[in-house]
């Protein structure tokens, strides 16, 4: 009898196995190790659904797979990550791409109040490196979380900035947790384990660094986020690309203004210009407009904790029986999408709804 770890792994190393498909046969089996010992049970809930017609056999070429895997994350202290855990990023769970699971080291609380992703160029100046540690600095006493990539430039800056102040740092990798993608970054990803941050990659333990890998990073980066800062940008690159993946999940996007006359701005002034973002200057900007003034509240665990008014709102609306979000947008429809998304999420950790297939809520499972 294999643990259930073993049976994540395994499915996660099937060919043709697709996330919604992987997601779908998750939801009808009830644990990876059901899709192995009981295929008629998932497989009679899904037969009319092709894309999840697909060959699932713990084959040798498999075990041999998952066995390596797991040595690996023995050896080197990495736990995985999977969509069936409560501990998984609920943030990035709502998004329809959403990884099945991932691998970490560090600090397991992805489900922290206040998620800032923040991104930028490789080729940081020193203007753009000085304007991020002016709004870090100013959001350090907020009990925000910050979210980059490790990469060269702003990243490293986001998460220097970030233990130099104090505050919870995230980083995701672009590569497997067997190194560290620049090599001149180890000392800080050692850092930021030692203060109780996190390290976390999509890929295989020992996937090597490659171009092709960063996007799926990025969506990732976005997806933890309650909103994401744009430091310093050209007008292409990944982090463009990540403020425009934020912005398909609905998150609040914010960039930092620079001069006209320099061309590594040019891409905060466009999403600026377009309204993908809007402009802050300070970390007072960005609280404002994230509504983030107040002291964050904690997570409460017992039955009934206070709620504001809002979540009043959503949760007596929610009593009536289980609703989609669609219904209770138009229900709410004072409420931004951003904000509405923020509420619910706030609403989960409290204990009070749960979050369903579907895309939808209850005050019961």
């Amino acid at each position: 009898m294999y643990t259930e770890l073993f049976y994540r792994i395994a499915l996660s190393k099937t060919a043709g196995l697709g996330k919604s498909a992987h997601k779908q046969i998750l939801a009808a089996a009830g644990s990876a190790q059901n899709v192995f010992e009981f295929p008629e049970s998932w497989q009679r809930k899904l037969q009319n659904r092709k894309r999840c017609a697909v060959d699932i056999r713990l084959t040798d070429n498999i075990k041999s797979l998952v066995e390596r895997e797991l040595w690996l994350m023995e050896k080197y202290n990495v736990q995985q990550c999977h969509y069936l855990d409560t501990s998984y990023p609920q943030r990035l769970k709502r998004c329809p791409d959403a990884p099945v699971s991932f691998y970490y080291k560090g600090s397991g609380d992805f489900n922290r109040p206040r998620m800032l992703a923040v991104v930028g160029t490789r080729n940081a100046t020193s203007y753009g490196a000085k304007s991020l540690g002016k709004i870090l600095d100013e959001l350090k006493e907020s009990g925000i979380a910050t979210i980059s990539g490790l990469a060269y430039g702003i990243d490293t800056v986001a998460h220097e900035e970030s233990l130099k102040l104090g505050i919870p740092t995230i980083a995701v990798l672009g590569n497997g947790l067997h190194t560290v993608y620049p090599y001149s970054n180890k000392d800080l990803s050692e850092r930021i384990l030692a203060t109780g941050g996190t390290l976390i990659s999509e890929f295989d333990f020992d996937t090597g660094p490659d171009r092709m890998n960063f996007p799926a990073r990025n969506r990732i980066i976005a997806g933890m986020s309650d909103a994401v800062l744009v430091a310093e940008s050209g007008s292409k690159g990944g982090s463009i690309i990540t403020a425009n993946i934020a912005s398909s999940y609905n998150r609040d996007i914010f960039a930092i203004p620079g001069s006209i006359f320099d061309e590594m701005h040019d891409g905060c002034h466009e999403l600026i210009r377009k309204n993908i973002a809007a402009m802050v200057t300070s970390g007072s900007d960005l609280l404002e407009m994230m509504n983030w003034d107040a002291a964050p509240k904690s997570v409460q665990t017992q039955l009934f904790p206070e709620l504001s008014e809002e979540e009043d709102l959503i949760y007596r609306f929610l009593l009536q029986g289980k609703k989609n979000i669609d219904e209770i947008s138009e229900h709410c429809n004072q409420f931004s999408p951003s904000k509405l998304a923020g509420l619910l999420l706030t609403m989960e950790l409290k204990g009070v709804i749960f979050a369903l297939p579907g895309k939808s809520y209850s005050t019961e499972l």
